[in-house]
């Protein structure tokens, strides 16, 4: 296979082979260029690219024992998947690394920049190999920025069995990939690297160099730069190798300042770590003090956080500790992730500072945050109880003489919209009041409503169990 049909676009997150015969990209030798100097070797990723699943690094939700993706090469089923993280975990390693394992013909294709003209060209170099009895892998990067009917040109080929598809994207393929392609694939969930596996990476890459050995300090202030991105890490690592002048006994913090600047960013500086200022963000926003926010949000943009990041964790906070209090919350802040993809930076960082500012002076409410956590503690140690009959749809005659639906009051023919009395839990179950509202923003209505609600159903139930009570004629 040849070489140029494997992209050189994703990090690969791998630990070289050290075993005999080992295709991995070979340790510097005499032969390599003086430290320091420039190199004619290709970037440090590609040369750390791994050869076997043994050799990568991370993932071992998929490629542990047992897991899915280990299962799928070891048992030679080759499917069709789309491999869904963030940037720099190896989705195209994996699925070149799939192509390797089953001799395939692995062709590429950019949703960035290619088109329908670009299908056409890859199910004519699948049907030309398939009449020699090989198989084609089909890799399309950043899937989710093609449109449907461009998704739509897979599907028959998928279907037919003319080649395998393998679908990346960084975003949920739930919303961004037509529902017909995500039927007929495997969505596999990537995580981001963790500082373990990142160190792991600064240790081998830095052999790779022959550079100065890099101190622990040192090789943990880059795994926090590199924030679960591997590529970024060795990127990295790679620039402070070069700009270390002969000489230098080891690469410190201080060589890391000196060769990266900016890149570095100050918020990793005297060791504060990269989540406590994600934290000071969190609580400064919880305890309604909107400067100190504002404030928490300019350092980690200044540190270099990549602002989806933080984009997310507003979300997260719009939900945790705003709530119902003010359901508006999260709509600015969807609308202000939404803002930053279209503006980018600096310009859509003003989205993100306003929904700061909105988040911190909201009222607040963990009340649905709460519910949701004892709701789950509760269905954990409950048994798994049947859903009463009344609540059962019946779309056949033998479900509806089996009782399924009887007996169900539609609550939109119902006095006020609201069927005092019925019962909504499983049959057995004594009432819960798992969500209880705050007194502060729209949860004091909330509340109200609710108080009233519950009021009704009880006057109901009083009813119907004095009319229980009374003797027959």
């Amino acid at each position: 296979m040849s070489d140029s049909l494997f992209p050189e676009d994703e990090l690969p997150a791998v630990l070289p082979s050290r075993s005999a015969g080992s295709s991995a990209a070979p340790a510097a030798s005499a032969a390599s260029p003086v430290f320091g100097q420039a190199s004619l070797h290709p970037p440090l990723a590609e040369r750390l690219r791994p050869n076997s699943l043994d050799e990568v690094i991370g993932q071992r939700q998929l490629l542990g024992p047992g897991m899915p993706l280990r299962t799928a090469f070891e048992s030679g089923r080759l499917h069709s998947m789309i491999l869904w993280g963030p940037p720099g975990v190896g989705k195209t390693t994996l699925a070149r690394l799939m192509a390797l394992s089953f001799e395939a013909q692995f062709i590429t294709i950019s949703a960035v920049l290619g088109g329908v003209k670009d299908i056409r060209e890859a199910v004519e170099r699948a049907q030309s190999v398939a009449a020699q009895g090989r198989r084609t892998v089909v890799f399309v990067d950043e899937v989710h920025r093609f449109n449907k009917s461009q998704q739509d040109a897979f599907l028959p080929h998928v279907e037919s069995g003319l080649f395998t598809f393998i679908g990346a994207t960084t975003e949920n393929p739930s919303f961004e990939v037509n529902s017909a392609l995500l039927s007929r694939a495997t969505v596999h969930v990537l995580k981001s690297l963790d500082e373990q596996d990142l160190l792991d990476l600064v240790r081998r890459g830095a052999e790779l160099l022959a550079c100065p050995p890099v101190t622990e300090g040192a090789a943990k202030r880059l795994a926090a730069y590199a924030d679960g991105d591997a590529r970024r890490l060795l990127n990295a690592l790679e620039a402070v190798a070069s700009l270390t002048p002969p000489g230098v006994a080891q690469i410190d913090e201080a060589v890391l300042e000196r060769a990266l600047g900016e890149q570095l960013r100050r918020y990793d500086k005297g060791g504060e770590q990269f989540y406590d200022v994600i934290s000071a963000l969190h609580k400064s926003v919880r305890g309604s003090d909107p400067d100190a926010a504002l404030y928490w949000l300019a350092r980690m943009l200044d540190g270099g956080v990549d602002a989806r990041y933080i984009s997310r964790r507003l979300i997260r906070m719009a939900s945790e500790d705003i709530g119902l209090a003010d359901p508006r919350a999260l709509r600015i802040c969807l609308d202000a992730a939404e803002t930053y993809e279209r503006l980018g930076s600096p310009e859509g960082e003003l989205t993100l500072a306003q929904a700061v500012v909105f988040l911190a002076v909201a009222p607040k409410s963990n009340a649905v945050y709460s519910a949701y956590k004892a709701v789950r503690a509760f269905v954990k140690s409950d048994a798994s109880r049947p859903v009463p009959l009344h609540l059962r749809n019946a779309p056949t005659k033998l479900m509806s003489e089996l009782g399924y639906g009887r007996e169900y009051r539609y609550a939109h023919d119902e006095p006020g919209g609201f069927a005092a009395g019925v019962h909504y839990l499983p049959e057995g179950m004594e009432d819960q009041r798992f969500y209880e509202p705050v007194n502060r923003g729209l949860e004091l209505r909330i509340g109200d409503r609710l108080a009233e609600l519950r009021r009704l159903n009880a006057e109901a139930r009083e009813g119907e169990s004095g009319s229980a009570s009374e003797p027959r004629d």
